[in-house]
């Protein structure tokens, strides 16, 4: 493939991104970045052309990279798992990772610490859910133990089934009792945790009216 460079064209549809002729026919795609130091008349070598190509696919590997991250904070894991599934070459993703890493960009222990404030905010749940959905992200056990440490399982147990009372309003007691068992079970809570939650709530249930409780949930 090697020959001499007859025209650097930017792509119509990706403003991102030049072709490269060589001797008047199109050669290959490459980054805008990448295609800057190139010149026309410029004769490049199979080992030029090599190099370019591979440089080019861990760019594109970043690129895609960072769009991912673009949603939210991702773990190392999930994104190799993506640039895996779209068919990145492993040393191209393994070079995007080390730019990605360079950048501040990926950062387990600061993933685990997002994802477990993330729950605590808007859907709080037990350490063993917790842990579990962390080693789906691919997170060590190191990483995890180290964000659970000092985590609070009553009160996240407190809260979750604070967020659920407005759903079981006009329960009597028992009823009440077995749903919030059930629902902190299904979240995961140990039972100890789930009877000192149920007991404290029920105990500040009993005082006031109904309405007045429920207002203090909507604020």
């Amino acid at each position: 493939m090697a020959g001499t460079i007859t025209a650097l064209v930017v792509q119509k549809r990706n403003k991102e991104r030049v072709n490269v002729y060589l001797d008047g026919k199109f050669a290959f795609g490459l980054a805008a970045i990448e295609a800057a130091r190139l010149r026309k008349g410029q004769w490049l070598s199979d080992e030029d052309i090599t190099a370019l190509l591979a440089r080019d696919a861990v760019e594109k590997a970043f690129q895609k990279a960072l769009r991912f991250l673009s949603y939210r904070p991702r773990s190392e894991a999930e994104i190799r798992r993506h640039l895996e599934k779209h068919g990145v070459p492993a040393e191209a993703i393994e070079k995007a990772m080390e730019r990605l890493r360079r950048a501040g960009l990926v950062d387990d222990a600061e993933f685990a610490r997002f994802w477990i404030e993330n729950r605590e905010q808007f859907n709080p749940r037990s350490p063993r859910a917790l842990r579990y959905e962390l080693r789906q992200k691919g997170l060590s056990d190191e990483i995890i133990d180290e964000a659970l440490a000092g985590f609070d399982a009553e009160d996240a147990a407190k809260r979750a089934a604070l967020g659920q009372m407005r759903k079981w309003k006009g329960l009597d007691a028992r009823s009440l009792r077995r749903k919030m068992w059930d629902f902190l079970m299904r979240r995961g809570f140990e039972t100890g945790v789930i009877r000192d939650t149920i007991e404290a709530l029920m105990s500040e249930w009993a005082e006031g009216n109904e309405e007045e409780r429920l207002q203090q949930l909507d604020k």
